[in-house]
């Protein structure tokens, strides 16, 4: 539990030793109010490592590395940007085109920072 940054195990740690949605098994997968995700999978017989984070409604984005330092510290170090565009973006996803049309610049930016 990381209730000291507010986020915590995903579902209670219950997806852990599952299938990713990369393909790779999950070792770390953590929520932050029901709202933000960020799930590391990996795979070591292929030097297969994401990290997938998620806005809900919103984002799904992996970033994809060859090793498990590098991507254990993509995951601690995106926490902190994604809450931010969390906090930017209406919960749940666009209610609205103009919603869609204002978030577009965002979601581009953090994707470009996270590839």
């Amino acid at each position: 539990m990381h209730a000291d940054t507010g986020w915590s195990d995903y579902e209670g740690g219950a997806t852990l030793g599952g299938m990713g949605s990369q393909g790779g098994t999950v070792l770390r997968d953590e929520g932050f109010r029901d709202v933000l995700r960020l799930t590391y999978e990996a795979d070591d017989s292929r030097s297969f490592h994401v990290v997938t984070c998620g806005v809900s409604g919103w984002l799904s984005h992996p970033r994809f590395f060859d090793n498990a330092a590098d991507a254990l510290h993509a995951f601690e170090s995106m926490k902190p940007a994604l809450e931010e565009l969390g906090a930017a973006l209406p919960e749940g996803g666009p209610k609205s085109p103009a919603d869609g049309r204002a978030a577009g610049p965002l979601l581009a930016a953090f994707r470009v920072r996270f590839s």
